[in-house]
């Protein structure tokens, strides 16, 4: 037998998405375009690219995030800053960029629905590098992001017009969880001079070992969602009650949440609706000062804004969620 021909054998296989061999190779179906960050005459958005990790803990190459700003934006003096978004994107930990035309397109939507500035991080992806890669590269994000509160960071666009006392952190599925995870790290490692108002958890991947509320039971259903994360882990110790994927697991540091707001967004056909929804609740009784609104969208499935960005009901989530970002009231 040739040694050095790569194995066939398959690990994980999650058509149409991605798959892994025995021999640790990794193809992924879906995901792989990218774009550059260019000025976009449509939305009046410019972007850009930075490196925010020069060297990540595995020594491995640089981590970046696509940096968006309002045109016109370079009119605004010191005193007329705009509110900072920090998004994380979606993929089951496991596909999709930052730099994606799904996510460069979503970006410069939000941006100027919005009107703030924008990061949007890229991160490792499983399998390669196992959950929680993706949650240490994002918090590295976010410390690099803060130092700029000072205005001598090394990006002038964050020096300039990003007011560090209106930050937002913002995910879609996998970035939710993410964005989750940040807003409680965040709790708890107080960053000088850096205020997260709100967090935007869209749609997000949140799962369990046993149905909660109208979720589905369906064998084939269940066996692909614990498929990913067991993937994407790789640990046995908790399984999909790890709170790592269940942030409603018994013990779990909700209570810590490390802003005043939180909007979730569920859709009424995503099989992750209900995880969407006992999250709310949870947070809701866990303790935690802040408040928490939650939004249905009637027959929608899971990340539909992105798949359809011109319907009427992706329309009213981005001015929802711009409504939520420019909400001057004390919760």
């Amino acid at each position: 037998m040739d040694s050095t021909k790569p194995s066939s054998e398959i690990a994980y296989e999650f058509s149409p998405l991605i798959r892994v061999y025995k021999d640790g190779r990794v193809e992924r179906f879906v995901g792989n375009d990218t774009v550059p960050p260019s000025f976009d005459p449509k939305t009046n958005v410019d972007s850009k690219d930075v490196v925010y990790s020069p060297q990540n803990s595995n020594n491995s190459n640089a981590l970046s995030a696509r940096l968006y700003l309002p045109k016109g934006t370079n009119n605004n003096n010191n005193n007329n800053k705009l509110p900072l978004l920090v998004y994380i994107h979606g993929g089951g930990f496991c596909i999709e960029t930052a730099f994606s035309p799904f996510y460069h397109s979503y970006l410069n939507a939000l941006v100027s629905a919005c009107n703030v500035v924008a990061v949007s991080v890229d991160y490792r992806r499983a399998p390669e590098n196992p959950v929680p890669c993706a949650h240490d590269d994002s918090w590295a994000a976010i410390k690099w992001v803060a130092s700029h509160v000072n205005g001598s960071g090394p990006e002038d666009w964050l020096n300039r017009y990003a007011d560090f006392q209106r930050v937002f952190f913002a995910g879609d599925s996998a970035g939710a969880n993410i964005a989750h995870h940040m807003g409680i790290r965040n709790g708890r490692e107080i960053l000088d001079g850096f205020n997260v108002a709100g967090i935007v958890l869209v749609h997000p991947y949140f799962w369990g070992s046993t149905p909660v509320g109208n979720e589905t039971t369906d064998a084939k259903d269940r066996a692909f969602f614990d498929g990913i994360w067991r993937m994407g882990y790789r640990s046995e110790t908790n399984g999909c009650d790890d709170p790592w994927i269940n942030p409603c697991v018994e013990g779990s540091s909700l209570a810590s949440m490390g802003c005043a707001r939180v909007l979730v967004f569920v859709a009424e056909k995503d099989k992750l609706a209900a995880r969407g929804w006992l999250y709310y609740e949870k947070l809701k009784e866990s303790g935690w000062k802040g408040r928490v609104e939650i939004v249905e969208t009637k027959g929608e499935s899971h990340v539909f804004h992105l798949f359809n960005p011109n319907s009427e009901n992706a329309r009213v989530m981005l001015e929802q969620i711009a409504s939520f970002f420019n909400h001057q009231n004390k919760p």
